[in-house]
């Protein structure tokens, strides 16, 4: 409820926050499956964008105008010809940036072990106390996640009961045969990406995540230069973070997320800014760090 408190602040404020459900647009890609018959494709991803779009997944009311605006794009990979698929799913999300005609980037994953079975026709069925199907308990598992992300950049540790509800799809899931629920599985899947999120080490970057968004993004209409200021000062906590544990989950997912609109937010600072700000960005995320390098020019 920290998120709705927020929100009817910002109201009264003139902005209209973004919401706790979901606005899924959904595609299903096939191109590597030879088959001339296509109709199981688009029943399959009718099927998800009335599971992400009918379901109330989180206890806040809101208006259709508020709803998180996200992309599942679900390719293919392989097909028996009947019930068995798997593919890789890509998830992101945005919210609004306050007056301001942008979204920012909030959640991008690319999960590479998604397999699942399905029956055209079949309705997807769901429920957060057992494991019903991995199809199912994917699709809740990013929904949650999206909320999540989402509720943490309007209020401090606001997504924390939909961290809770992800990891209890990973819990309910332990008994199945699928890929990525298992900690063994690889070291970036579901089962590490919920461990962070609820994981103390990882507080420091929920708490930026708050920061970013409330103290940065939606104040550079009003005043960019301390909006800047705002950032630049939490950024040197996400230094910290991959010398815990390397190659983490939560951290990586961060900068995928953000690299290229850290780069846009202080392309406009003073040269100073812009030389501090790209040591911290290089030294926090060295993979990325040709791109952090522009702000030099």
């Amino acid at each position: 409820m920290m998120k709705l408190g927020v929100y009817i602040l910002l109201c009264f404020a003139g902005f209209t926050a973004a919401a706790q459900d979901l606005n899924a647009r959904v595609q299903v890609l096939s191109p590597k499956i030879a088959t001339t018959n296509k109709r199981i494709f688009v029943s399959l991803q009718t099927a998800m964008r009335e599971f992400l779009n009918g379901r109330k997944w989180s206890a806040d009311a809101i208006q259709a105008t508020e709803k998180i605006d996200c992309n599942f794009i679900l390719t293919i990979t392989a097909w028996d010809n009947g019930t068995t698929f798997s593919g890789e799913l890509q998830v992101q999300s945005t919210r609004p940036v306050y007056n301001a005609a942008y979204n920012s980037p909030v959640f991008n994953i690319n999960d590479r072990d998604f397999d699942f079975s399905y029956t055209e026709g079949q309705t997807i069925d769901f429920n957060n106390q057992t494991f019903e199907s991995n199809l199912s308990s994917v699709m809740a598992y990013y929904a949650y996640m999206i909320l999540a992300f989402d509720y943490d950049s309007f209020s401090k540790f606001g997504g924390t009961p939909y961290y809770s509800n992800a990891q209890t799809v990973v819990i309910n899931a332990q008994s199945s045969s699928n890929r990525g629920w298992k900690a063994f599985d690889n070291n970036t899947n579901r089962y590490w990406l919920s461990e962070n999120t609820i994981n103390k080490t990882y507080i420091p970057l929920r708490e930026f995540l708050y920061t970013y968004h409330r103290l940065g993004l939606d104040m550079m209409v009003n005043n960019a230069a301390n909006a800047r200021k705002n950032i630049s000062a939490a950024l040197p906590v996400l230094t910290q973070l991959d010398r815990v544990r390397v190659g983490a989950t939560l951290p990586t997912l961060f900068f995928l997320a953000k690299r290229s609109e850290l780069v846009s937010v202080f392309s406009k600072a003073d040269p100073q800014e812009k030389l501090q700000v790209m040591n911290i960005l290089m030294q926090a995320d060295p993979a990325n760090g040709n791109l952090y390098q522009t702000l030099q020019k």
